[in-house]
């Protein structure tokens, strides 16, 4: 598939609704993970941005809108993806470039820039550990097709000194994050994510530094929804939170945010 249809998407508001996103109906959406890691990110005007992996932009458009004056550049797998991420890129008045390429080849004239910054949220299930999902574009999506320490070679690579890496993950992915950084990435930070106070972490955001010297530090969990169980219709999310999904807040919780 090259591109979606019309009647093959639908469009949904993010950062309510400074950001609109075109999605597939049957393919991968996006939901609050990469709002979230876009709200990690310590960007400020005149910052470069790389995206690995963006699929059709929530990401890289969202970190755009929360922080004017950053330039961004994406890079995507799947044509069908990447073509989505260039018309919600225009359609959201954001001036970005998107190339079309496997993140471990990637275009020549990419491997000659530098980035301040470097996000990515790869396929959270290691190859094999999860059924396949019936539409490719969400089976790429989800299940690991490039072994995750390529993704940390090539965010260090990409970067700039002292620049920073923002990923997020599943949990239990955290030992092959941490070993991905080794050599490569210092002053390594990990955010855990809980559904809600006293559950253990189903997420993880992992901040490294290039050239990076602090001791590793692993912070308190961001406690994402209020109250102990679901009771009723509806969101319940915690104040912080909100504000970060709807008013483009910075996520709490890192060291300087």
């Amino acid at each position: 598939m090259n591109r979606f249809s019309d009647n093959e998407l639908t469009r949904n508001d993010f950062l309510g609704g400074r950001v609109r996103l075109w999605q597939p109906r049957a393919g991968y959406r996006a939901g609050v993970d990469p709002v979230l890691l876009a709200a990690a990110v310590p960007a400020t005007r005149g910052h470069t941005v790389l995206e690995l992996g963006c699929g059709a932009g929530a990401a890289i458009l969202c970190l755009l809108a929360r922080v004017p004056g950053v330039s961004g550049i994406g890079v995507e797998l799947q044509p069908a993806y990447a073509d989505l991420a260039r018309r919600n890129a225009d359609e959201n008045g954001a001036a970005m470039e998107f190339h079309e390429a496997d993140l471990s080849t990637l275009p020549a004239e990419l491997k000659q820039r530098r980035f301040d910054h470097v996000i990515a949220n790869p396929p959270y299930y290691r190859a094999g550990a999860h059924s396949p999902a019936a539409d490719q574009g969400r089976s790429v999506a989800l299940g690991e097709g490039t072994p995750l320490d390529v993704w940390f070679d090539v965010a260090a690579r990409r970067l700039a000194p002292k620049g920073y890496l923002h990923m997020i993950q599943k949990a239990d992915r955290l030992p092959d994050m941490l070993a991905g950084c080794a050599g490569r990435l210092g002053s390594v930070e990990v955010l855990p994510l809980a559904a809600r106070a006293g559950r253990a972490a189903e997420l993880v955001i992992l901040r490294a530094r290039k050239g990076g010297k602090a001791a590793f530090q692993l912070h308190a969990p961001l406690i994402l929804h209020a109250g102990d169980r679901h009771e009723k219709d509806g969101e319940s999310y915690t104040t912080q939170v909100s504000a970060v999904l709807r008013e483009g807040a910075a996520l709490p919780g890192f060291t300087g945010q």
